[in-house]
């Protein structure tokens, strides 16, 4: 028994719980998972790996920003800080990517469209963000935060994946490239971002509603940032432009709908290609990472499709030749 699920236990007995818990797979970081009973149902406790303050805690602040603003996210129960637990409500073991493979066509449309909707509501919470002085305000996706990612991509593909590091030269050259593309994505950055909003981080709960979970690191990005995320995570080839070119236009009507500026259709084709870029190469680096260090093979398939994706949008804008130059490389 680790130390987290023993903390766990302590806390159910110090609440008068049945202590028989249920582990559930855990995500990337260090916290864990259970399904408990709780008072006659059941619920879902999130343990930490060490104890917190709960108006320091992000879970809890972007939780209660979300619920603010009409967002459908679960529900806290309870939690203590001491022993680092937050207990909320359980949305079942659907996630809408296990939907999606389920669904027929007009199935799979509606329930993305569904979710491109809960993208503008988010960016609709940005002001109320601020005025509550979300810790979710106080952090963006501005160039230090994107050129890590991007040097995380270098390190881990061509290091650790590969193990064929970039020379030098070949690496002096696309982190220049990368320091303008970071540059101009901060200066788009000015909506909240859920920051991972896919379709693992989205339930289907028991009554069929669409639920967004994993919430805690939202910050402020482009407008583009989880449109990316949504279409373009974990695919096994590049969707067709036209079907991506109706997903941009229909968040742009969803933003509208919520009395949201309208964004320009060429201007958020722009910045949507240039986010797409920055966010496969971010995607790519963390597949290399987690099948060579974590022995997760399965994300090795998915790879390939995100550097076409990368010089698919490189090539429409006509930008950032030496990365293009490298990417055909890996892709022969």
């Amino acid at each position: 028994m680790t130390d987290l699920h023993e903390r766990l236990e302590t806390y159910l007995t110090l609440r008068n719980q049945s202590t028989v818990v249920e582990q559930l797979t855990p995500d990337a970081s260090t916290r864990e998972y259970f399904r408990i009973h709780w008072n006659g149902g059941s619920a879902i406790a999130c343990v930490y790996p060490e104890p917190f303050v709960a108006a320091e805690q992000s879970y809890l602040d972007v939780t209660n920003l979300f619920l603010s603003n009409g967002l459908p996210v679960a529900n806290v129960l309870d939690f203590d800080e001491r022993l680092g637990i937050i207990v909320q409500e359980d949305l079942g073991d659907t996630i809408l990517r296990d939907g999606l493979t389920d669904a027929t066509d007009s199935e799979r449309e509606k329930l993305i469209d569904e979710a491109i909707g809960m993208i503008a509501k988010i960016q609709l919470a940005t002001r109320n963000a601020y005025e509550i002085g979300s810790v979710a305000s106080k952090l963006k996706f501005d160039s230090e935060k994107l050129l890590w990612e991007l040097d995380f991509f270098q390190a881990h593909y061509f290091g650790t994946f590969k193990q064929q590091p970039l020379s030098p030269a070949e690496a002096a050259a696309i982190t220049e490239e990368f320091r303008e593309l970071a540059a101009e994505l901060e200066s788009r950055a000015s909506v909240l971002c859920h920051r991972d909003f896919h379709a693992a981080n989205i339930m289907i709960d028991p009554a069929g509603n669409l639920r967004i979970i994993d919430h805690q690191d939202a910050r402020i990005g482009t407008a583009a940032y989880d449109l990316v995320s949504l279409v373009l995570d974990r695919i096994t080839a590049p969707p067709p432009a036209e079907w991506l070119a109706s997903k941009r236009r229909l968040l742009i009507e969803e933003r509208v709908k919520f009395g949201l500026a309208r964004l320009d259709d060429t201007d958020f084709t722009y910045e949507f290609r240039l986010q797409t870029i920055q966010r496969c190469l971010k995607a790519i680096g963390t597949f290399s990472y987690q099948s060579v260090n974590r022995g997760k093979t399965y994300f090795v398939p998915f790879i390939r499709p995100m550097f076409e994706i990368v010089l698919r949008a490189a090539e429409n804008l006509d930008r950032l030749p030496n990365l293009q130059r490298i990417v055909k490389e890996q892709l022969k």
